[in-house]
């Protein structure tokens, strides 16, 4: 049997595909235990309101851009708002989905580390959110901000004071960019297309997104990335996998003339 034919061996580069029932129990688990501890985290409207207002001195004090500048260009049209407010509901959790699910199928030793990854970002977020109670700058009075969501639509939010499914106060940081600068980082570093680097569109269209509708400050969104940059130095990532065309080539062996006259002995 000559190399052409021989079965392909599985390398360092084609791990193990972890069980699928123990990773979708263990996502589920993960996604169960985020909303559980947002709704613990509700009850502190005081504090949350205090929080805001340091946060938004503070980034004046740090001459960060204002927030409403971003908004004001959302305004131009109602098309363009309603489009922005769709993309914050209807894209984080079905992107990182999709991300997990791509990984999972098609890398399976990056979908292990994306996932572990996430898991650290986010438990290390719901801490944030329990200690740091904040409001975000749709719901801080005097910032001249407007809730677009309210006002365009669509909304996934109802009002704070009756809204049991999630915790309106837990803006910083942000797992809206977090998850998505994961998602890109995460794609870039699995993948060798040359157009993978477009996938930082996505977490620089969500960082306009949730800014423009008043969902998030700037401090959210380095909060998000620091906490994800220091994840991503203690998680290594695996090696990508090599292209089949970087593969050196099997050489077969060719008998030596003198061979051939001795076989026929």
């Amino acid at each position: 049997m000559n190399a052409r034919s021989d079965p392909a061996k599985a390398g360092p580069d084609a791990p193990a595909r972890p069980p699928l029932v123990r990773e979708l129990l263990l996502v589920a688990g993960l996604f169960l235990v985020y909303k559980l501890g947002r709704h613990l985290a509700t009850g502190h409207t005081a504090e949350a309101f205090r929080n805001a207002r340091h946060v938004w001195d503070r980034e004046r004090a740090l001459r960060l851009p204002d927030e409403g500048g971003v908004q004001s260009l959302l305004l131009h049209g109602d098309t363009l708002v309603h489009v922005a407010n769709t993309y914050y509901a209807a894209v984080h959790f079905p992107a990182t989905v999709a991300f997990l699910v791509w990984l999972y199928l098609r890398r399976p030793a990056h979908y292990v580390w994306a996932r572990r990854v996430l898991a650290a970002v986010t438990g290390a977020a719901l801490a944030l959110h329990l200690l740091f109670p904040l409001a975000p700058p749709r719901m801080l009075t005097g910032a001249g901000l407007v809730d677009t969501a309210r006002v365009y639509g669509p909304s996934v939010y109802g009002p704070p004071s009756t809204d049991e499914l999630s915790n309106q106060f837990a803006a910083m940081p942000s797992l809206h960019f977090g998850w998505a600068l994961m998602l890109a980082v995460g794609l870039i570093v699995a993948t060798r297309s040359r157009l993978r680097w477009l996938w930082l569109l996505h977490p620089l269209v969500t960082l306009l997104v949730i800014v423009g509708t008043a969902n998030h400050y700037w401090l959210d969104v380095f909060a998000a990335a620091a906490l994800l940059g220091l994840a991503l130095a203690v998680l290594r990532a695996p090696h990508r996998p090599r292209c089949a065309l970087h593969r050196p080539a099997v050489r077969r062996a060719v008998p030596r003339e003198h061979e051939l006259v001795g076989a026929g002995r």
